[in-house]
Parts: C-alpha cells; structure tokens; sequence
C-alpha cells in the first residue's frame, strides 16, 4: 500500500475480493498532510464537500465477495475523480478542478497567497492522484481476468442541496452512466428496474451527474470493463447533512437498497 510522502497516513485502504466487482470510494478520505493543512482557511479545514460515510454504506460489500478501494486523503488534496490534465467533465457548467481551489459553495480553499502553483499541483497528482489509480486499474485488470468481465461501481454522496452546483434538491440516487456508454444497455436497464421496483428512494439516471473520470475512463463494455457511478443524496441516510454524524437505524433502508441492487446486478451480469 502506498504512504503519504508527507506524513504516515496510507493513500487507500484496498480490499482484493473474488466477484467481478469493484467498489471505488474517491471521495470519503478526511485526512490532510500537515503542509497542506497549513495552507488552508478555517472553514476549508472542515472539510465541508465530503462524501461522508460512504465506506460504511457498503460494508455489505465482503459479503458479496467485491473488491474495494477506499481513499484515506480528502478531495480538497487532489480529487481522484477529475482527469489529470484539468480537462472539463460538463463543458459548460461549474465544476471543481483536480486540485480544486474553491469549495462546492464557492469559498476559497487556500489562505491569500497559498494556493498552490503549477509545479505543486503536478506534484500532487505524481503522489497522491496516480498511485490511487494504479492500484485501481491493477484491481479491474485482475477482476476481468478472472471472470472475463468487470463491474466498478463508483460510490459517492453529495449534499442534497448546492445551489452552486445545481438548481432545488437531489434525487435520493443519482446513477451515471456516461448516457449509456461506460456499461451495457442491459446493466443500465437492470438498475433502472431494480429502482422502479421500490418507492422509498427518488433516483434518476445520467440527470447532473453523469459519471466523473473514474466512469468515462475505466466504462469500457467492448473489453469486459463496465463503471457505474452513483451519487447519493446525503439527505437520503443522514439526518442532518450540516453536522453529519452516521446513525445506523437512519442508514439501514439505504443500505440494504444499495445491498439489493448490486447484488442483483451481480446475478444478472451471471446470467
């Protein structure tokens, strides 16, 4: 596993399962090098754009036999779901940059004067960004060849409301699909039945969020490779999204909709 150059913390914890599944989780790291720490404001340091709890919502994955790589490092670092060369993922609308600089909200990330430069933000991408990528595209590699196909489900969480980012309220669940070409038509269509079949939870797919880099880059049906993303609104497991704090009872129906619905997927892609 891969250390911090910059202190004692693992880039990712990665779990190698024996399904033809993969479990990404970019985004629920919270830890922060001391020297980029420093360069923070206050409010920054809260780590407000967190995908909080993620890990936990998909514990169930052992029990599916999925592998699964988690980040330990918070987006604000570098974010792992961006393309290396700060290429746009909604050309045309609001979007944070692989070294982002401003919060979801707009606020700056950096004290005056401490942003990092061109030199820092490619240093950042060498330590932090690739590493994670390597391991993950190792873990894909070795899942489809031994099943000859490969799942990775890209997890995330947002909160339901960012008036910067999007206009009203989330859906519960936010699929991406890359409109359909990072999987096959017949897994899209399995995730849309599976989601019609219950009236707990709002989704929609490929709405706003179509998929980051990790979908558009790894999604390759033709080689046996599909990627999903989901996007899960935070109102939909926690009850208060400003002071997150997890509470299994809140929690449960989500995560077993999330337990059904991928190991259907599992079944169907078996079939």
């Amino acid at each position: 596993m891969s250390a911090d150059p910059d202190g004692i913390e693992p880039l990712f914890d990665a779990i190698d399962g024996t399904a033809p599944l993969v479990v990404s989780v970019p985004h629920a790291g919270t830890y922060l090098p001391p020297s980029i720490a420093s360069c923070l404001t206050p409010a920054a340091r809260a780590l407000s754009d967190t995908d909080w709890y993620v890990p936990r919502l998909y514990e169930f994955c052992g029990s599916l036999g999925a592998s699964m790589i988690v980040a330990t490092h918070s987006r604000y670092v570098v974010d792992l779901n961006r393309p290396p060369d700060g290429a746009p993922l909604y050309p045309g609308m609001r979007e944070t940059a692989v070294c982002p600089a401003e919060t979801f909200d707009g606020r700056p990330l950096y004290s005056r004067g401490a942003e990092p430069a061109a030199t820092q933000i490619g240093a950042r991408i060498r330590r932090y960004w690739q590493p994670y990528h390597e391991r993950l595209a190792a873990m894909v590699h070795a899942t489809r060849a031994r099943h000859g196909r490969c799942l990775l489900w890209d997890a995330h969480s947002i909160r339901s409301a960012v008036p910067a980012l999007f206009d009203g309220r989330l859906p519960d669940l936010n699929v991406g699909t890359a409109d359909g070409r990072s999987c096959h038509a017949e897994t899209r269509r399995s995730i849309e039945t599976q989601l019609r079949g219950q009236r707990r939870f709002t989704h929609v797919i490929d709405g706003r969020f179509k998929g980051g880099y990790i979908t558009r880059h790894y999604g390759r049906p033709s080689t046996g490779v599909e990627a999903v993303q989901l996007e899960i609104a935070q109102s939909a497991y926690l009850r208060d999204e400003t002071r997150p704090a997890f509470e299994p009872a809140v929690a449960a129906p989500l995560i077993e909709r999330l337990r059904t619905l991928l190991a259907a997927l599992l079944a169907t892609r078996a079939a």
